[in-house]
């Protein structure tokens, strides 16, 4: 890693597939006929398809219950394992329990298409997931005897995008969803892409495994590390040509459409969230490594329009789905000293469906509830972002001189003849930068992957890449604390026609750490995203990059709530590989990087000005003394 300058606080005027739920102890029998009476039913719906669908009817109900529901394209033979610890607090209270394969997936019928658009306003003849859960919750009230007449559903993950597609045109039942790490525009920020860069290892591995037949099926690699399958592979115009020969629909989505054109543009719900009809629990984590981007997006869409404050936001310190199951104590190496999963299951989701489908205790939720990893604190918020409780300031990448945390009024961007005012590095597509520690096992390899936890690993694995830039405070003398949206400003220049840009806002722990050796020196990402360069004037038309021209790059690092404590230092990384989540880009514009010829990735020199005239910079809300 090239160690170029540190970075100085000023203030600035002016962020798929579900894990399922965690193995744990069972503390309740295995087989939910002791408490269950379980059924199979196919339900109609209004194109004729029948869904297959299983009920669990509590044995002991004493009187009418509300019904929750779960709609899925993994399967629902083995859902009686959301109840050892997902929907635990949830039995306990008292529902019935609906889960359902999604059309065309497993035991139903029809075609399964990947995050199929909802139907456009006025249209009475189309079907779309809505309208499934419609008329699927339709006949659930008609033929589940004892139900008191009103439904929740809530699901993570596709089955989080299931639970607000159900939203969008609710049945008049439907009195509560909870959508959970759904994603909301797959090529914006989600499972697919990220501002236009191809999330290739992930987007190649799923779309495989849910479009090789009615099951899921995981593709077969030759190579237990994938990084070399993928480096192997050469261009992505590979892909169809010597392993899936045109036979999966999303591939071929990808190739015919590399840009933000119509057809991602109505896969997206966000434009029908226009009014907050049902009460909405949105559920996001953290280190989400597959959908961060999505639950805070539908979060931001329904609170334009959220006039009863009925649109809640919970964020916690979980991989993607890591609230469904385990304690939630830690993740990977760093604790969170106290049970967080646990907490969120038993305290914010039981009385959150408790109140809307039960009636049941009182409405104290708070409107955005957050933990704050450092403090390893909850915060209750107002809103979020709470901007009236923040201050904007800036971490500007500095001189190779120490600089050290202050106010605007400093002159830390204070430049002499002598001062190198850029930091240059070779961008080679031949050798990429991993972008976790290797072996890069395939994403759900059945013998364990660190998939789940890579976005908090140590991110020290990167210290000898000369094509790693980095920059660093001293050691704090307070603790910074910030509250809301991260943001790149980066001024650069390449060589090439086409180049990508990873930025990553880290904590860097103290060397002399004795509460917890295994964090010494351990560098934490606390923030990251990357861009795709070609689309920083329009997403809709990519365009080359002009050689060694200096542009401004600008772009969301996502939301965060996070305490950088005394005595750690704040690291922000620059790259411009990612691999493989993120393919590589040939760093010679050509109009379909899915089509590109191996001749068309050539190495190039990346610059990142740091000067008053080119002030690169990461923008942080820091939150006022409490």
């Amino acid at each position: 890693m090239k160690r170029v300058g540190a970075l100085t606080v000023l203030s600035f005027a002016v962020a798929f597939l579900v894990l399922g739920v965690a193995p744990v102890r069972l503390q309740q029998p295995a087989n939910p006929a002791d408490r269950f009476e379980v059924s199979d039913v196919m339900i109609p719906t209004r194109d004729g398809t029948r869904l297959h669908t299983k009920i669990f009817v509590p044995r002991n109900q004493s009187g009418p219950l509300p019904i929750i529901v779960k709609r899925t394209p993994y399967g629902v033979e083995g859902s009686a394992g959301n109840f050892n610890a997902y929907f635990k607090a949830m039995e306990a209270e008292g529902y019935i329990f609906v889960f359902q394969d999604i059309r065309g997936k497993f035991g139903s019928e029809g075609q399964f298409v990947m995050q199929r658009p909802a139907r456009a306003g006025g249209d009475t003849k189309s079907i779309d997931e809505g309208t499934d859960t419609y008329d699927s919750i339709d006949w659930l009230l008609k033929n589940i005897r004892n139900n008191n007449g009103r439904v929740g559903m809530l699901g993570v993950s596709y089955d989080g995008w299931t639970t607000i597609m159900g939203a969008i045109e609710p049945h008049p039942a439907l009195k509560a969803i909870s959508p959970q790490a759904s994603p909301a525009d797959m090529w914006m920020g989600d499972d697919f892409h990220h501002n236009g860069a191809f999330r290739l290892s992930y987007g190649f591995e799923y779309a495989a495994m849910m479009e090789s037949g009615k099951d899921v099926r995981q593709f077969s690699f030759d190579r237990y590390d994938t990084f070399d399958w993928y480096l192997n592979l050469g261009s992505l115009a590979n892909v169809n040509g010597k392993y899936l020969h045109g036979k999966i629909p999303t591939w071929n989505d990808y190739v015919a459409h590399p840009d933000y054109d119509e057809f991602w543009k109505r896969q997206t719900m966000i434009p029908h969230l226009t009014s907050v009809k049902v009460p909405t629990l949105n559920v996001a984590g953290w280190w989400d490594q597959e959908d961060f981007y999505g639950p805070i997006r539908i979060y931001d869409a329904l609170e334009r329009h959220d006039t009863q404050g009925m649109n809640y936001l919970v964020v916690g310190p979980w991989r993607h789905g890591g609230w469904s199951g385990g304690t939630g104590n830690a993740l990977g190496a760093i604790p969170f000293g106290s049970n967080t999963a646990e907490y969120f299951r038993e305290q914010v989701q039981a009385p959150f469906f408790a109140y809307f489908l039960k009636d049941k205790g009182s409405k104290s939720f708070a409107q955005a509830l957050t933990f704050e990893t450092g403090t390893n604190a909850w915060r209750r918020w107002d809103q979020w972002p709470p901007i009236s409780r923040t201050e904007a300031r800036a971490l500007y990448l500095g001189a190779s001189e120490a600089l050290t945390l202050a106010d605007a009024k400093a002159s830390a961007l204070r430049t002499s003849a002598t001062d190198t005012v850029f930091d240059e590095f070779i961008s080679d597509p031949a050798h990429p930068v991993p972008y976790r520690h290797r072996p890069i096992q395939p994403t759900y390899f059945p013998g364990g992957s660190k998939w789940s936890t890579w976005l908090v690993e140590d991110q020290r694995f990167v210290d000898d890449r000369p094509d790693v830039l980095s920059w660093e405070t001293p050691p704090l003398d307070a603790d910074v604390t910030i509250a809301g949206e991260v943001v790149a400003h980066l001024f650069a220049s390449t060589t090439g026609s086409d180049a990508d840009w990873i930025v990553k806002l880290i904590d860097v722990y103290p060397e002399d750490h004795p509460s917890n050796w295994d964090l010494a020196g351990f560098q934490l990402m606390v923030s990251n995203e990357v861009f795709r360069g070609r689309y920083r004037t329009s997403f809709e038309k990519p365009a080359p990059i002009e050689p060694d021209a200096v542009l401004e790059y600008t772009w969301s690092l996502h939301t965060q709530n996070y305490t950088f404590r005394k005595g750690h230092r704040i690291m922000v990384q620059v790259q411009s590989t990612w691999f493989p989540i993120i393919d590589r880009n040939p760093q010679t514009f050509v109009p379909n990087i899915f089509l590109a010829k191996e001749g068309d990735f050539r190495p190039a020199t990346h610059r990142v000005y740091r000067s008053p005239q080119y002030p690169s910079r990461v923008d942080v809300p820091v939150v006022r003394a409490r």
